[in-house]
């Protein structure tokens, strides 16, 4: 593919912000091409939406690290899709986020993990909800999508790509993947914020008089006093690979068994290279309230607008048309979500040396949540660039 209006510099160019009401939608944009003659280079990009800014600088950390250990595994030779796997890990063993350790707990006290995986080369999918017991569960995704590769099973059986629960727990122990006791997935941030909550939800009840006076509360409860910083990352290797991962572990006093998107087919990650249909390869992963992200399916419908030839415009129409104003969310008073987005092409120039190659690279990220924290990194980079953006602070 030809990729016309980019010059042949590698430095990041960047889109102002743009605000829309309602929602306090943002959406930023970066933007480079890599050439390379025996160099081998990729890009790696990470988000957690809606958190404490008070932990801003632990959410900074961990995002370097994963951005750096991404970018070492394709160093080594590994896949998109491999590559992303091992940034996960390192953001579920992160204390500080609602993925793997430190999980919020469910209303039995509970930790109950989501997370999902796409290859954008084959178009596989693994994912699993409601999983208790396991430290990274993306392991237990990836190893869905691996499984699923390999063809049908004995007697012509299709392998699963999507369990849960118990299901879920069993497949990962039989497939070699090691239990982590539940209290010890716990931290003492997370127990210190279910005790919190636990006490704010039986004051809000004692004080209630009335049902729907009850409801609002409780929807207040999980909420707000709850973390939604899902994590997740996108990927591109230098063939043009594409590839996408979440992880969560869902709202603060879910109720037990409750599946968000990050597990969900088209709702938490998707992934997808070009093809004769798609001009452009493309990688998303969503955060925010589960629920809002199931019902617009929002992580497929940024992905099919990034076809568009501008990307900037296309996201915001999205989150815009198919998010903050769809119609299946009519009824919320308010909509959270964040996405990030990475969308690469082949560019075809006029070169005199035959082994250069040329991919650009464009990394948008939007929410309506009231922070981000989005990193950022290529093999050609030193170290990871983060950016903490706060609604109607964009730094």
């Amino acid at each position: 593919k030809l990729c016309r209006g980019y010059g042949k510099s590698n430095e990041f160019c960047r889109r102002a912000a743009t605000l829309l009401s309602p929602g306090h939608l943002m959406v930023q944009k970066r933007r480079t091409k890599q050439e390379s003659k025996t160099k081998r280079c990729w890009w790696f990009c990470f988000r957690a939406g809606y958190h404490s800014e008070s932990k801003a600088k632990e959410y900074k950390h961990v995002c370097k690290r994963a951005c750096q250990r991404a970018v070492d595994q394709l160093k080594a030779g590994a896949l998109a899709v491999e590559a992303v796997a091992a940034a996960l890990v390192e953001l579920e063993d992160s204390p500080f986020t609602n993925a793997g350790m430190g999980s919020n707990l469910n209303l039995s006290g509970e930790i109950e993990c989501d997370a999902s995986i796409m290859d954008g080369k084959s178009l596989q999918y693994g994912a699993v909800g409601a999983i208790s017991g396991i430290k990274n569960p993306v392991l237990v995704a990836n190893r869905l999508l691996s499984e699923a590769q390999k063809g049908k099973l004995s007697a012509g059986r299709i392998p699963p790509c999507f369990l849960v629960g118990l299901g879920a727990h069993e497949w990962a122990i039989g497939h070699g993947i090691p239990p982590c006791p539940s209290e010890k997935m716990a931290t003492k941030f997370s127990l210190s914020a279910y005790k919190r909550n636990k006490r704010k939800m039986e004051v809000a009840e004692e004080m209630d008089t009335g049902r729907n006076q009850t409801k609002k509360k409780r929807l207040s409860a999980e909420n707000h006093s709850g973390c939604l910083d899902t994590v997740g990352a996108v990927v591109v290797d230098l063939e043009g690979n594409v590839a996408a991962a979440v992880s969560s572990g869902g709202l603060a006093m879910k109720h037990p068994g409750r599946v968000g998107q990050a597990a969900h087919y088209g709702c938490g990650c998707w992934a997808e290279n070009a093809c004769n249909m798609n001009s452009y390869s493309t990688a998303v992963s969503t955060s925010g309230c589960g629920e809002h992200l199931i019902r617009t399916m929002l992580a497929r419908e940024c992905s099919a607008a990034m076809q568009s030839e501008d990307a900037h415009q296309a996201l915001l129409e999205a989150m815009q048309n198919k998010f903050i104003s769809s119609p299946f969310l009519a009824s919320e008073d308010r909509v959270l979500g964040g996405v990030i987005v990475l969308r690469c092409c082949r560019c075809v120039e006029a070169q005199q040396s035959q082994n250069i190659q040329g991919i650009l690279v464009e990394f948008l990220w939007s929410h309506t949540t009231e922070s981000m924290c989005v990193g950022y990194m290529s093999a050609q980079d030193s170290k990871a660039k983060v950016i903490f953006g706060i609604t109607g602070n964009i730094p």
